[in-house]
């Protein structure tokens, strides 16, 4: 068992918001220190793990394994966003996943997250109990995304991707994709800030794998240092992704653990904030290998 991560903080407690990610009653430490964001899909149809959690208490146990393993954040899904996927409507995400964040929130003392592109879903995982809305249309697919979470005070992961779910890996074209990714990351932070939320409470993501080819997605995890925006953490999900079994061999995605942990300790040497996985354990290894090799190399 891994040692868990101390990186919460009750904001009423702190003296400051420097090297933090400011989520509701919480301030998550982002100072030297990469959190892991567990993943756990409550679908029927995710390309790695669909199928696995759609039970509430099987979801929930997954959870706190995840938690033991040194998870700072579990980040919960209703809906499957691998390519060519179908949208869910509000009524089933919210079905599948408003259980389990509700009972988590009674398990554990645990940063949540609720991974969703419609502010009904957010709406009702955040009165739930969730500190975090993790949307992977940076707040263009519902309107009333941008005021709820200005006004209930959560964190925000804006993420960039090309197209939809459905149509994203058709054709991706990009003529720089570093320089696109930063601007779109840029401009969606700005009109969140510009809405009145605060930058002490935004996460940007480049989306890997999400309307990008294998050289897009090589690009972007290759200069990951050019994509901070006004100095905001930036959030990098890559496990399991299709994108590693195109260069180390066709494996199934809960076969790429390996080549993943190449790319995290690669993410974290370059100062990237926050880890997404669904390999909690190996994951929290490798994070504080590089940790340590970059802290040495700064010194």
């Amino acid at each position: 068992m891994q040692s868990k991560s101390t990186a919460t903080v009750d904001v009423s407690r702190s003296a400051g918001t420097d090297g933090a990610w400011l989520c509701r009653d919480r301030i998550l430490s982002l100072y030297d220190q990469p959190l892991i964001m567990g993943v756990v899909n409550v679908t029927p149809d995710s390309f790695s793990d669909g199928g696995d959690y759609v039970d509430v208490d099987a979801a929930v146990a997954h959870a706190l394994d995840m938690i033991d393993q040194g998870a700072d954040i579990i980040d919960i899904g209703g809906e499957s966003t691998r390519p060519g996927a179908q949208p869910v409507d509000a009524v089933e995400q919210m079905r599948r996943t408003i259980p389990v964040v509700r009972q988590l929130c009674s398990a554990a003392d645990i940063a949540i997250s609720i991974d969703t592109r419609l502010a009904t879903v957010a709406r009702g995982a955040l009165d739930a109990g969730a500190h975090i809305v993790n949307d992977v249309s940076a707040l263009r697919d519902d309107a009333q995304m941008l005021p709820l979470v200005r006004d209930s005070g959560a964190g925000l992961v804006l993420m960039h991707m090309q197209g939809d779910p459905l149509t994203m890996q058709t054709a991706p074209s990009y003529d720089d994709v570093v320089a696109e990714v930063c601007d779109f990351l840029k401009q969606r932070s700005a009109i969140a800030m510009d809405a009145g939320i605060d930058a002490a409470r935004i996460v940007v993501d480049p989306g890997i794998g999400f309307g990008k080819t294998l050289q897009h997605n090589l690009a972007l995890l290759s200069h990951l240092d050019r994509l901070a925006v006004g100095n905001r953490p930036l959030l990098v999900g890559f496990s399991r992704k299709r994108f590693l079994g195109d260069i180390v061999g066709d494996l199934q995605p809960k076969e790429r653990l390996f080549a993943g942990l190449a790319v995290t300790a690669l993410a974290v040497w370059q100062g990237v904030s926050v880890i997404r996985t669904h390999d909690v354990a190996a994951t929290r290894d490798a994070v504080d290998v590089a940790r340590a090799l970059r802290r040495e190399r700064k010194a």
